[in-house]
């Protein structure tokens, strides 16, 4: 194989779809900020965020490659159930993401607050037991609720954080709909894999919900997230209109 469509192979298996779903926090709370961006943080904490998502997607790969449950997945192919990458270098690929992670997520640390370098410990630690060990919490159906607190409420309100060094009312609140619409991305995926997951044993969401009842549930996520910017921009245009 010759090393451009092993690099596309490798490009592939991130998953690039899913990336915009880490990149939406970052902005949503850097932008919330009231004082002035510090760029490097932003960087920063776009790093931090995305090396997390490309982390969590190989570790899943690699999980659910060696379960067995990724051979007749239906989407996107996956490196290690299609046999394309060898098992161990996509556990790796996992582990040199969260590395990366991990080492921005330092540098933000030592500019701000060390509590950070927990917070990026249980991220780490939440990324991989979400199919990795021997109960992964993902196949229990508790993976909405992983990324609506990882990629909604930590990321969104965590990049505020870096910016102002407060935990401000507007980014706890711009998290939610954020969190919402990730969990959204989640439920469509599992939505598909409903037929495959239920003869692995993979208990998602969705599994346990069934189709008709994860399409409700999909469109409620939606619908949420909608009715939350709209209370945001009424609470905070009441606001201002009121101090003006």
């Amino acid at each position: 194989m010759s090393q451009l469509p092993k690099l596309n192979i490798w490009f592939e298996g991130s998953r690039p779809k899913t990336i915009p779903a880490a990149i939406v926090p970052v902005i949503v709370g850097t932008a919330s900020v009231e004082t002035g961006l510090t760029p490097h943080r932003f960087v920063l904490a776009l790093v931090v965020s995305i090396a997390l998502q490309v982390g969590v997607n190989y570790a899943n790969d690699y999980s659910d490659g060696i379960r067995g449950t990724d051979q007749d997945r239906i989407g996107p192919r996956r490196l290690v159930g299609s046999g394309l990458i060898n098992a161990n270098q996509v556990k790796l690929a996992a582990g040199s993401s969260f590395l990366i992670a991990a080492i921005a997520g330092l540098l933000l640390a030592i500019m701000t607050s060390l509590w950070l370098i927990l917070i990026g410990c249980v991220a780490i630690l939440a990324a991989w037991f979400y199919t990795g060990g021997s109960r992964p919490y993902g196949y229990s159906g508790y993976g909405e609720v992983s990324v609506f607190v990882f990629f909604g409420l930590v990321a969104t309100v965590g990049s505020s954080y870096v910016q102002s060094q407060t935990i401000e009312s507007i980014s706890i609140l711009c998290s939610v709909p954020v969190g919402l619409l990730a969990s959204a991305l989640l439920v469509v995926n599992n939505f598909r894999d409903i037929e495959t997951d239920s003869e692995t044993g993979k208990q998602t969401f969705a599994v346990r919900l069934g189709k008709a009842k994860t399409k409700v549930f999909f469109a409620l996520l939606l619908l949420a997230s909608i009715g939350m910017y709209v209370l945001i921009a009424v609470f905070y245009t009441y606001l201002v209109l009121s101090l003006s």
